[in-house]
């Protein structure tokens, strides 16, 4: 696991250099990179969500594309497409900000429907298909979308097939109070976040992230625990307080990010509570609640926190 534990210690490092706080939340984007995973990222406009990924991307020597979500965004601003060349005659390909490393979507649910679902093929295959023509995106294409939690005029809700293409959704708070005089601070010195060129980073292989992610597939699971996490997405479907339940494809991302905090934690095997920790974050965005249930004040968090206290644990 050293691989995993030099890449974790590098990059909270070096993200602490433009992100005061937040640990939950880097812990969170660091097992979504070891699975390959795309990322919504829930929260208030300025307790920088946009800052993270960018800062995430020149640590890691990353390509990095930014698209801002409005309601007359049409997929090809995002896919690209081939246009007329005068010159020439001919049409030539306009490869969109979808070729890049990590591709972050702010405000994802003020585009239109269409426009949404043109990233399904990318979030799931890592490829377009543009007239006919697939085309292979980079191998380290991931996804991070931000939405605001309480600004919903205007908006599109991303359809639960969207969704579930997230292999979690991290919810971003405000800091501590000691964090925002800290952040204050360095304000105050003069820090800027739209140029983090003037930070000194000390930058990392894209290669390290590649060894991380093996390391991460090899954690040992045993037979018992498969049965857990089966359980866990069974009981969901017949749970009182939802109407949807997760889908076998969420007991895979259960899995993986189970074996990601475990590999986090130095060890190369699987426990019980390593589900327990990335349960919340995997499967709260996949299931629907009743709105009997909505009305009570259950939230879909809290409904995974009783799963998980219900299900018995192998031993």
């Amino acid at each position: 696991m050293q691989a995993v534990a030099e890449l974790a210690t590098h990059l909270k490092q070096e993200l602490g250099k433009a992100v005061v706080g937040q640990d939950e939340v880097i812990e969170q984007i660091l097992i979504a990179l070891l699975c390959e995973g795309h990322v919504l990222l829930e929260g208030v406009p300025g307790i920088a969500k946009t800052l993270l990924v960018k800062a995430l991307a020149r640590t890691l020597q990353l390509q990095f594309q930014r698209v801002q979500g409005t309601p007359d965004l049409m997929p090809a601003d995002i896919l690209g497409g081939n246009i007329f060349h005068l010159p020439t005659s001919t049409f030539v390909l306009h490869r969109g900000p979808v070729f890049t490393d990590l591709l972050l979507m702010d405000e994802i649910n003020r585009m239109p429907p269409r426009t949404q679902a043109a990233l399904l093929e990318a979030m799931e295959e890592r490829q377009v298909t543009i007239e006919g023509n697939q085309l292979t995106l980079s191998g380290w294409f991931t996804v991070f979308a931000t939405q605001n939690p309480v600004e919903f005029e205007g908006t599109y809700p991303l359809p639960e097939a969207q969704l579930d293409r997230f292999l979690m959704k991290i919810q971003v708070e405000y800091p501590e109070m000691d964090e925002e005089v800290e952040i204050l601070r360095r304000a105050h010195a003069g820090f800027d976040a739209h140029h983090l060129e003037q930070v000194e980073w000390s930058l990392l292989a894209p290669e390290a992230l590649a060894a991380a992610r093996t390391a991460a597939r090899q954690v040992r699971v045993e037979n018992e625990l498969l049965r857990y996490v089966a359980e866990l997405t069974r009981s969901s479907r017949s749970w009182p307080a939802l109407l949807l339940g997760a889908s076998p494809r969420a007991g895979q991302c259960l899995l993986q990010a189970g074996k990601a905090w475990a590999a986090l934690q130095g060890r190369d095997y699987l426990i019980p509570d390593d589900i327990k920790q990335v349960a919340r974050p995997v499967l709260q965005h996949r299931l629907q609640l009743r709105s009997e249930a909505e009305l009570e004040g259950m939230t879909t968090a809290r409904a995974v926190e009783d799963l998980c206290a219900s299900v018995e644990v192998p031993r």
